[in-house]
């Protein structure tokens, strides 16, 4: 996802004894940073661009203003847009209250504020400084920010892995259950078991899912609610923002301008 040096500098970072610790960086160019593990828990903010990481069988969507927590020691792998402005939180795992789980947090602007303050600050600071006191004033309203359904569950089983890729691939894919199931050649009530099985949704949920993730990439990319619903396959604008809706609960224009 970095350049090594740049990689390298955040690794030294989350070294740091000091228990909460953060940087600002910009990610050179569209790559994956493979699976790998960190001491403290991570935090990281998209300020511009997007991320998405994978643990667990499951990819999260970090759109702009929004965070993605994983916790210390869990084996991830990320993937930032090119040129995604970062903000990382390191959090030493010793540091109770934070999700136990991978997941995405909406952030607030006071919250944003902070995790910017406190990048800018010295990070060798002393236990009794300013500066740890603001760390632990960060700490203690990211316990509090809500999390986002922000994710979309892949699975190792052929089947589903072969239709996670394809949707990924081709997000505006419109194929029924019924399609999808003669192309694998299973009835549709067995292929709509497997999916919940391996995913906990239907497949229209997850589906859905995907298409929220997608769409809050593009959007944060600067495309317009005409050009998502086009990208997604909607065959109207209103039936992609009534989609949205349901999800998150406000239009995609709403949304992004209350992030912005």
């Amino acid at each position: 996802m970095f350049e090594p040096k740049g990689w390298g500098y955040l690794q030294n970072y989350e070294h740091m004894v000091q228990p909460i610790i953060a940087k600002v960086d910009t990610a050179q160019g569209s790559k994956e940073y493979p699976l790998h593990t960190h001491p403290k828990g991570q935090l990281i903010l998209a300020l511009d661009g997007y991320v998405t990481c994978e643990a667990a069988n499951k990819m999260w969507m970090v759109p702009t203003h929004s965070a993605i927590w994983v916790p210390a020691n869990t084996l991830h792998s990320n993937r930032a847009s090119d040129n995604a402005k970062l903000c990382f939180v390191f959090i030493d795992a010793n540091k109770h209250g934070m999700p136990q789980h991978t997941c995405t947090l909406a952030i607030t602007g006071l919250v944003k504020s902070l995790m910017l303050k406190l990048a800018s600050e010295h990070q060798a600071y002393n236990e009794d400084s300013k500066t740890a006191r603001l760390a632990q004033v960060l700490f203690d309203l990211l316990i509090e920010m809500p999390a986002q359904p922000l994710d979309f569950a892949l699975s190792k089983h052929a089947v589903i892995q072969t239709m996670g890729q394809q949707l990924l691939a081709q997000p505006n894919n419109r194929k029924t259950l019924a399609q999808w199931a003669h192309d694998f050649a299973l009835t549709e009530r067995t292929l709509a078991r497997l999916i919940k099985k391996q995913t906990g949704m239907t497949f229209g949920k997850w589906r859905m899912q995907l298409h929220i993730i997608t769409a809050l990439q593009a959007l944060s990319d600067g495309q317009s609610v005409q050009q998502v619903s086009a990208l997604l396959g909607y065959e109207s604008v209103s039936a992609f923002i009534t989609m949205f809706k349901k999800v998150m609960g406000k239009s995609p224009t709403k949304y992004m301008g209350d992030l912005n």
